[in-house]
């Protein structure tokens, strides 16, 4: 992919930047003795939930307590959040290399779904861990959908982005890991790319 045919580039998180193993966390909940997770899950996931999360329409405590109550789990927050935050995996470095590089001749942007949990646990270990102090050290701007009230694939939100920051879509390109996700951006005209993780990174494009 040739960078110099976009001046903008939108990027999606988890599973583009951040390595994701959703079966990690499936384990996890096991080890707590819900030998029926993935049942359950798929369950909830099929509700609202997880929308009114990811859209911070509901705090992380309600979605916590929730949770608990339909998988009748009796365990602290801090166990809790340790099974939920178990399908994080590593940063790659090469990656992070890449974005620093790209913010250099572009302007670069974050739009993500990462829960509230999720992202607090990923930037506490980049400050510990990797001396990092946040995301925004990589992009112009972090668009989270539970700050923002919107989520993908709606129209809504790549027009946010696009407003908030006077984008031409034209020039933008917008990567996410999911091709259902890429709906909404390209309805506004955006090019997008689908990453198919199992096939190649970010650092394979550019």
């Amino acid at each position: 992919m040739n960078a110099n045919n976009y001046k903008n580039i939108i990027f999606d998180f988890g599973g583009v930047i951040i390595n994701i193993d959703y079966n990690l966390t499936t384990k996890a909940f096991r080890d707590l003795g819900l030998d029926n997770f993935d049942e359950l899950f798929s369950k909830l996931r099929q509700s609202d939930l997880f929308d009114r999360y990811e859209k911070g329409l509901i705090s992380s405590s309600d979605f916590r307590a929730e949770l608990k109550s339909n998988f009748h789990l009796n365990v602290d927050d801090a166990v809790f959040d340790k099974a939920w935050n178990a399908m994080l995996q590593d940063l790659p470095q090469e990656r992070l290399t890449l974005l620093n590089r790209l913010k250099s001749t572009h302007r670069t942007f974050l739009l993500s779904n990462t829960n509230e949990i999720h992202i607090n646990t990923i930037c506490e270990h980049m400050k510990t861990e990797m001396n990092i102090p946040d995301l925004s050290v990589y992009f112009e701007k972090v668009y989270l959908f539970y700050k923002v009230k919107m989520r993908k694939p709606d129209v809504e939100i790549f027009e946010l982005v696009l407003r908030e920051n006077n984008l031409d879509p034209a020039e933008t390109l917008f990567i996410d890991d999911s091709p259902q996700h890429l709906e909404g951006a390209k309805k506004l005209g955006i090019q997008t790319y689908w990453l198919d993780v199992t096939k190649e990174s970010i650092t394979d494009l550019f």
